[in-house]
């Protein structure tokens, strides 16, 4: 492909709104284009890139008995009503009425319209087990669109869905989605950082998520170096280990001016964080709850969702913490009326004693505290959000912590969908069942960008040579009819051979080829100069390499089909 015939552009300066580094060198390189917050277009180099990542998803899901479909991304909102996520699920989700004022959807996700699918073939257990997966540009109307590719509302999402007529079957094929996901992630550069997630939306009981560990990742991942323990931040669990002090001491009001966060409470009494305890308000259907975790962690929002089974957590207001006789900045359940709020507490409470926390009065906090003996009625979770402070809940190791870019996902749905939108069988003993289903997704854009940020240089991306927009970049270097024909001649022998070949036929310095050679992180350069030439050689330079050699003119082919052999 000549240069000159080619639809590229690529941007000498960074884009004022890029920090990422997978975003800076798409943009740059001419990879995508914005066309509206979290709304991308994908220009021709992009877009090679990108099937070519699809190509190796689908290699994968069709050797693991995938099948290959295409839904629509326009659905009836009567379809998401059967499953009960119309009304459940927010504003990302986009609604709007078609011209017979039929309330319809954009699809961010395709539960609904492959169950319906699957249902309208499924009949009997003979059938099952199936696996069906398309590629398919959903919508999210993503209320914080950041970073690229990393956090869109437009995007590409390879979703595959399994059905069953057993946990077992299902099981096994979960672990094949699993293993098939660790080669996906390994054939693009990338080795995944598995850990347990939450099933938010998606519903079901076990879900995994496959990371790339990068400080630019927007999730916190939870691990454990010692026994291998993985979980996103958000549903990790821990070790407690209760603060035990003076269990016979009683509530003593001391004053503590100045001292409204746990750090500085700590120190104005000379006490460990962990000797602390501090409260977190909420409403929920406009009672108050309170949440009471120790002082050295912070609530997981996630986990108190999932327990009190509701959608998004609104921070109480100080009125009605004041309501309940609570005073924010110096607050305890002590001495609050039981019917005033809701009290949960973290389980690494439950068994503490002679705790500092607050006295419901400004300026003081209350020594030698124990929840047992002097809290209203409460409930017991785990709510706390794990951190590098805490211990493994396997192995007791400390903990660390690091953060992620989400690759993909996997989960056990069981029945929540084909339940509730009858999606079932006849079984051997002539009795009616439901499909127990799993869900597998890759977002493919976020996939391209994610291999960007894992390997890129201060010039632009180093693609793996599987999935580099192109095989081979040839760059002439000067004028001279020789360079030109011997730059043709080298173009057509690797093309000939079956090579993707990039020919930079411009007239511009070499500076500026060089620099736009790195933006399109082409595995293998050979810059073909007169002064090489002259000794039957061109310069070769892989893109991962700082170092270029010169090879013989003659030996180019054999050396770039070793290459890519």
């Amino acid at each position: 492909m000549k240069l000159s015939k080619y639809f590229y552009t690529t941007l000498r300066e960074t884009p004022s709104d890029a920090t990422m580094p997978s975003h800076i060198f798409l943009m740059r390189g001419g990879y995508i284009k914005p066309l509206s917050t979290g709304i991308y277009s994908y220009l021709p180099m992009g877009f090679r890139v990108l099937k070519k990542i699809e190509n190796i998803i689908r290699e994968e899901m069709n050797a693991i008995g995938g099948m290959e479909v295409d839904l629509p991304v326009v659905q009836t909102a009567d379809l998401w009503s059967e499953s009960g996520r119309y009304t459940a699920i927010g504003e990302e989700l986009l609604r709007f009425k078609d011209r017979n004022n039929h309330n319809m959807v954009l699809a961010m996700t395709h539960e609904e319209a492959m169950t319906d699918l699957a249902r309208y073939v499924l009949s009997s257990y003979k059938q099952l087990p199936f696996m069906l997966y398309q590629f398919k540009t959903k919508y999210r109307d993503e209320a914080r669109a950041r970073g690229g590719l990393i956090r869109v509302r437009e995007f590409l999402m390879k979703d595959a869905y399994s059905f069953h007529s057993s946990q077992e079957d299902l099981d096994r094929h979960y672990q094949e989605e699993y293993d098939a996901y660790v080669r996906i992630f390994r054939k693009v550069g990338i080795e995944p950082v598995v850990v347990q997630s939450d099933t938010g939306i998606m519903g079901g009981k076990v879900a995994h998520e496959f990371m790339l560990d990068t400080p630019n990742g927007e999730d916190y991942l939870i691990l454990c170096k010692s026994c291998g323990y993985q979980a996103n931040r958000e549903i990790a669990k821990f070790t407690r280990e209760p603060f035990k002090g003076d269990a016979n001491a009683m509530p003593e009001k001391v004053a503590t001016p100045h001292s409204e966060s746990i750090e500085e409470l700590s120190k104005f009494l000379n006490v460990p964080e962990e000797a602390t305890a501090k409260c977190v308000f909420f409403s929920v259907e406009d009672k108050l709850v309170t949440v009471m975790v120790p002082g050295q962690l912070e609530v997981s929002e996630t986990k108190l969702r999932n327990y009190l089974k509701i959608k998004d957590l609104i921070p109480a207001d100080e009125s009605q913490i004041r309501a309940a006789g609570m005073v924010p900045g110096y607050a305890s359940p002590v001495g609050v009326e039981a019917s005033k709020t809701r009290i949960i507490i973290d389980t690494g409470l439950e068994d503490a004693c002679d705790l500092v926390m607050g006295a419901n009065e400004e300026g003081f906090h209350l020594k030698h505290c124990t929840p047992k003996r002097d809290f209203p009625k409460f409930e017991v979770l785990d709510v706390a959000e794990a951190s590098e402070k805490c211990t493994c809940p396997n192995c007791s190791a400390k903990l660390t912590e690091t953060r992620g870019i989400e690759l993909g996902n996997i989960f056990k749905l069981g029945t929540k969908f084909s339940e509730s939108m009858s999606c079932k069988y006849l079984s051997a003993d002539k009795a009616t069942a439901p499909a127990i289903m799993g869900c597998y997704g890759i977002g493919v854009g976020r996939l391209m960008a994610s291999v960007v940020e894992n390997s890129h240089d201060d010039f632009g991306p180093i693609w793996p040579k599987n999935i580099a927009p192109f095989q081979v970049e040839i760059v002439p270097i000067g004028k001279d009819d020789a360079v030109k024909a011997a730059a043709e001649d080298l173009e057509k022998k690797l093309e000939a051979a079956g090579f993707e070949v990039l020919f930079d036929d411009r007239d511009e310095r070499p500076g500026v080829k060089f620099k736009d050679a790195d933006l399109w992180g082409v595995p293998v350069r050979i810059a073909v100069g007169a002064k090489g030439l002259a000794n039957g050689e061109v310069e070769w330079k892989f893109r991962s390499e700082k170092e270029m050699q010169m090879v013989k003119v003659e030996e180019v082919l054999a050396k770039v089909q070793e290459f890519y052999k």
